[in-house]
This record gives structure tokens, sequence and C-alpha cells, in this order.
């Protein structure tokens, strides 16, 4: 039944776009240090960075392999750089897609050609040229200028595949490296089962930093052609092994967080034959379902780029950290083993990033793998008895601010997505919002950082510095988004009946409001005598924001947009300074936080200005270069706004039913929504230029709203958007 669905997937496809859409993916886009508009005037250090990697693999691979050009596993450093001049190797990396975090367990394999291998004392590496290189989310190649060698890769979830064409006669080497920063791990030849197996130990970062995770990443390596082991090298981490002088040589590496009985096994089931063109062309074919579940038509080329590059970047993480067997490294456990009953289990959710648009994509066009990954948050917190709130590493961390798996987990089941244990899930997320941990617990990342003193002054103040988390302070932002939590468990605690809790949570939700000055029309730090922070500038940073200006904060009201009109002092000063912000340059795109203030216009009757907005963004803070990415991916967030923007909606806030609605880039857009219908958005007499909605129509009658509401798209709705150019709308 799978394969038939698949096949009537592609058949759809193939009609409505005649070329495989895998063809407009260019996974090296956000490689290089960024190119936009926000780039220039806002990045610097690591937020200048993309942080991607052409990764080679399958959707929300436990181990995607990509060519490598940085041989450490150091925080904020990727695997992969365009702008580097050498290979240093092929990675089976960990490496979470677009951030500053680290990469991890990780193993690297370089072929090269020498005549004294056995002396080597550096690395081997090779120039290149991006001219002779080729990268898709199924394929990428290379040719290895230094050595003469044809390198190509490919990949399952858990294993890849690498065929190397060495030249001549000449004798072929390979180095096998286990990629510890920490000097452990190991790497040896298994005579018994003729294979290359090792090991690297997982540590931790943020909370419990440099402790060990309890887990490592497993590799099992198989040559198609005899080898001889040559050289150990830097404490046995490192293995030469010789390939004699075949030219033709294939590779096959499977992947485990478990075992290497796991990471054999995994590899036997994901790639039993020498076949990689076979390899190569299912993984095409799975990642041309997975884009095909949005189909967008007539629209320039760079666009489609733009656009299905982005959904690709949405289909890396979280990724599946089960074996093919269901056993994974248990949450917070010190490396014990659980196993799912029957499901896919997923780590590596970058939160505070994705819950924003990521997440809620992913409940509209990935709707059982969402189940799966909220059944996987929710068997961490019974397995650490608090819901995480940035799971990686299958550990707690304090990484960044909020506590935004409870929303995902909320906007989910009000979307319909319900297929787990939702009052298991509601005892945690109402655990965190209440409840401290005993200090030892804190300490390694349980629970919300400062509740005690956001709960008794309804506001984190100045004297609470926040110490026990990566970010320091940042007292004004964590109370705006803890309000917004404390809404979202609130919506979740009424669609389960809990009408006390969400009384008191609704209430909670308005603390945004003690961090408001109606003097100023700005957020602000504030003490416990409810004394206003002085100095006073609102558009540069404080330690009281995260990431950003109390200007860029100002914004974060997500679920009382209304609220803040009328704090600001109504529509005409809310719509006066909103203008302003986008006017004077202050918006950010390049960050996560001012993600929704574009669409907020609209809130304010406005749409027009979302419009323009909007359609700027998409102008000048994406393109298909190496440096199309205006800051971090942030594992996914960054392409999911691009999708949704390009789609003609966005959800301003993430746990509503609602989406505002803005200028598609495309005449047509086609959700294959699951198991139900297709949701299609036209757009009509689409001028050159900026362009504005007219008029609406949903399924052929006159539509006077400005959302679209997730019913619609379930139901399989028809939108017509009929466009006109620089038309202020009535």
């Amino acid at each position: 039944m799978k394969n038939l669905l698949a096949l009537l997937v592609l058949f759809t496809c193939t009609k409505l776009f005649p070329q495989p859409l895998i063809q407009y993916v260019n996974p090296l886009i956000g490689t290089a240090p960024a190119t936009t508009e926000s780039a220039r005037r806002h990045g610097s250090g690591t937020e200048d960075k993309g942080q991607t990697f052409p990764a080679v693999g399958r959707p929300f691979g436990m181990t995607q392999w990509t060519p490598e050009t940085r041989t450490t596993e150091t925080k904020c450093v990727s695997p992969y750089y365009y702008n580097d001049k050498y290979i240093t190797g092929f990675r089976g990396s960990h490496w979470m897609s677009g951030s500053c975090t680290q990469d991890y367990g990780s193993a690297t394999i370089m072929p090269f050609t020498s005549s004294k291998p056995d002396t080597l004392t550096v690395n081997p590496v090779s120039a290149f040229s991006h001219k002779n290189e080729s990268a898709s989310p199924a394929y990428y190649s290379v040719k290895l200028d230094t050595y003469g060698i044809l390198a190509e890769l490919s990949g399952t979830i858990r294993a890849g595949i690498m065929r190397f064409t060495f030249p001549g006669k000449t004798e072929g080497f390979i180095l096998i490296r286990m990629n510890s920063d920490e000097k452990e791990g190991k790497v040896w030849v298994d005579r018994e089962n003729n294979e290359i197996v090792g090991y690297n130990p997982v540590h931790r970062i943020y909370q419990g930093w440099g402790k060990p995770s309890g887990f490592s990443g497993w590799f099992v390596i198989k040559t198609d052609k005899p080898f001889r082991e040559v050289e150990y090298l830097r404490n046995e981490q490192q293995l030469v092994v010789s390939l004699g002088s075949e030219k033709n040589v294939n590779i096959k590496a499977g992947s485990s967080f478990t075992s290497l009985e796991a990471a054999r096994k995994n590899l036997e089931k994901e790639i039993p034959r020498w076949d990689f063109d076979e390899i190569r062309r299912e993984s095409e074919n799975v990642w041309n379902q997975s884009l095909s579940k949005i189909i967008v038509r007539n629209g320039p080329e760079d666009d489609k780029i733009k656009f299905y590059t982005a959904l690709y970047h949405c289909y890396i993480l979280p990724r599946i950290a089960s074996d093919v067997d269901g056993s994974y490294v248990c949450f917070n456990s010190g490396g014990k083993l659980c196993k799912t009953d029957g499901f896919d289990y997923y780590d590596d959710f970058s939160m505070w990033d994705t819950y924003r648009a990521l997440h809620p994509l992913l409940t509209i066009i990935e709707p059982d793998r969402t189940r799966d990954m909220i059944r996987s948050l929710v068997l961490k917190a019974e397995q650490g008895g608090w819901m995480p709130v940035f799971p990686a590493w299958a550990n707690y961390t304090a990484a960044m601010i909020g506590d935004h798996v409870s929303t995902t987990i909320a906007g989910a089941y009000i979307k319909g997505i319900r297929d787990f244990d939702a009052e298991k899930a509601y005892y945690y997320m109402r655990k965190n919002a209440f409840e401290t941990p005993p200090r030892d617990e804190y300490i390694d990342g349980k629970g919300r950082r400062a509740l005690d003193s956001y709960i008794k002054y309804g506001y984190i103040p100045m004297e609470d510095s926040v110490w026990d988390a990566f970010h320091k302070n940042e007292q004004v932002s964590r109370t705006l988004e803890y309000a917004f939590d404390d809404y979202a468990i609130a919506c979740f605690a009424g669609a389960l009946g809990k009408s006390e809790d969400s009384a008191l949570l609704m209430r909670r939700s308005e603390n945004w409001k003690n961090v408001f000055d109606t003097e100023t029309g700005f957020v602000r730090g504030r003490h416990t005598d409810g004394r206003w922070v002085e100095p006073f500038d609102p558009f540069n940073k404080a330690k009281y924001i995260c990431e950003g200006t109390p200007f860029h904060y100002t914004w974060y009201v997500p679920h009382d947009v209304q609220g803040l009109i009328k704090a600001m002092g109504g529509q005409t000063t809310f719509l006066l300074k909103l203008e302003k912000f986008f006017e004077e340059g202050h918006y950010w795109h390049g960050n996560e936080p001012g993600h929704q203030i574009p669409f907020m216009f609209t809130l304010a009757e406005r749409p027009d200005l979302t419009q323009k907005w909007v359609q700027k963004i998409l102008k000048e803070e994406y393109d298909t270069g190496p440096g199309g990415l205006s800051g971090n991916e942030d594992a996914g967030q960054m392409s999911a706004w691009l999708v949704f923007a390009m789609m003609g909606f966005y959800p301003v806030c993430p746990v509503s039913n609602e989406y505002v609605i803005t200028t598609p880039a495309f005449d047509e857009v086609r959700i294959v929504v699951p198991g139900k219908n297709t949701f299609i958005i036209n757009c009509l007499d689409r001028p050159g230029g900026t362009a504005y909605i007219a008029a609406i129509t949903r399924n052929g009658a006159r539509y006077y709203n400005w959302f679209i509401t997730n019913d619609d798209i379930v139901k399989g709705s028809r939108f017509t958007f009929y466009l006109f150019p620089n038309v202020p709308l009535e």
C-alpha cells in the first residue's frame, strides 16, 4: 500500500510539475557568509553564516553524509564551508543544520593516494573546485584534485554509501577518523567480519558542559574490495587502510547511537547490496515524494530554487534517533537503552527556533511524523521527569529561553494531531509552568529558568541574573516568551477540559504587560520594586533582551496583538511605530524573534503593508547563491519562514488555528494534505513588481477575512487571490 501511495504521489507530481522537484534543491545555499541585506546591517560572527551543510541521505536522517572541510566537532563550526579550499574527508555527521551547537559522534572517511602512508604525519587533504562539485539531497560528487580521485556519496536514514574512482594503477588508501575533540573513541579492523568499526563518544554542551552524554556514535564500514590495515594514528582514533591498485571502490557505512551491532543491522537493512546507483535512485524518489507535498507553479526559476531548497532544509531536523528495530538511547539516562512501540523516535529539537514556523509547517505536510515527534517529546519528559525545553544529544539543555516544547505540543493538538498521550503531555507541561526542580536537577537543565521570580513578580526582574543557563540575564525576553508559553498551555488545558488551569494560565499570559512601559511604548527591564531600568535606549542591544534590542522584542506578543495595539495607544500609534521599525532598518530577518513582525500590519488592518514588506524580505533576504541565507538557518526555521511566505500565509501565533494571508510568490500553490485533500491557492492577474491582493474568494465565494484556517487546509479549500499592483486596499 505504501509503495502504491508513493507511486500515486509521484504520478500526480509528474502531471503538475513535469521535472523532478529535487532538481530545484541546492544544498550549498547557506554554506557561505551571508550576502543578504540583514547580514550587511546586523550580522556578525557566527550569525552572518547560514551554517547549513550539503547533507546527503534521507529526510530527518539519523546520520547525514557530507563533504567535510573542517575536521573539528567544535561548537559553532559546521562540517562544510563553501569558501574553504580543501576537502578533508566525507563525514557521517550529526550536525544540527544551521546551528551554533556542535557536531557529535561523527566519523570521517578520506580517500587518498600516497607512496608512504605509514609515515603519514599530517592528515591527507585535497584541493577541489566548485566547478567539479555536484550537490543534491540524494547525491554529492567532487573531484579531489590533489589525488585525481572522483568521490561520490549517497545515503539512507542510518547509512551511507560512497564510490571512489582512483586514477590509473596508483595504490589507493582511505583514512578513517573518529572526530573526537576530546581525543576519545577508537577505530579498528574487525577481521572476523572483514569490517572497519569505530565509535566516537558524545559530550554535552550548554547544561552539563563537557560531561559525557552517555552514548556514542557507532560506525560499521565495509568495502567491496579487499583491504589491509597500514597504520593506526592519533591514539587509535585514526586508521589508514590500503585498497591496493583497485580503480573503483565502493564503501558503505552504517551508524547507530546504541551499539556496534545495531550499526551493523542498520546497514544490512538499509543498504543490503553493493549498488550505489540503486541507493541514489531510491533516495531521489524519497526526496521527490517529500518535496511534492507542496507543488508550486508559474514562477521564476530562481524562486523555485529558493522554495524547494528551503523545503529541503525543513526536512533535516529533528533527526530520527532510533535504530531499525526501534532501539534508542533513553533520555537523560546516562546511556540506558529503550525501545519504541513501532514508531520512529526523534531527537535534536532546536525548539527556540522551530516552534515558530517549522513545526506548524510539519503539522500540515507531515502529520504522522509530527505525531511521532510529539510521542518522542512525551517519552523524554517521562524518562527524565520534566518536559525538556531544548532537547539535544539525548539530554536536557537550557540552551536558549522559553518553554516552547509545550507550545509545539499544544499547537499540534489544537490542529488535530491527537494520537499521543495528551494527559501525560499536559502533566509535564503544567509541571514546567508551576514547579521548579531540586537544585541539582535545575542545574542539569530541567525546568524553566527563573520560574520562581516570574511567578512571584509577574515578570523576571533585573535582580534575577539567571546564572544557571547558557544565556544569562535576558529577563524581559524570558518574561515575554513565558507569557506566550502560558497562553499555549492555557489553550491546551482548555481543549482537555481543564477550565481552572486554563483560566489561571490565560491570566498569566498577560504578564507581557508587566514589562511593557506605556510611557515609552517599548518593553523594558524592570527591578523588583517596579522601577524601570535607566538609562534606556530601545534601539541598541541590552542584556535583558535575547539576541536583539528592546525594539525587536516589543513586538513579541504573538498571542495578544490586539492587546499590544491597545497598550501602544491604539491602531494609529501602533502602525506608525511598526512602519518606523521597517523604514529605519531595525528589522533583522537573520534572527528568529522578529519573524512574525511583518505580518502584524495585517492584524492592525493594513494587509497591504504586510504584503509590501514580506515581498521585500523575500527579495532581499534569500538568494540562490551559497550566501543566500541572512542568518543561521537554525534547524529549518529560516527556511520554514520562506516556505510559508512564498505560499502566501504565515502562523503569527503558532498555537492558533489561523494563518495570516500575504501575497504568494507563485500563481498556484498546492498542498497535498496526507490522507486528506488538496489545498489550493491561485493568484490571478499577477503584475510585475510588488503585487497586492485586491480581492479573495474561497471555494468560489467572496471572502472578506485576512486569515486562512487550518480547517481550510485539511479540508482542501480553494482560495483565489486577485492581484493588482500598487493598489491600497480598503
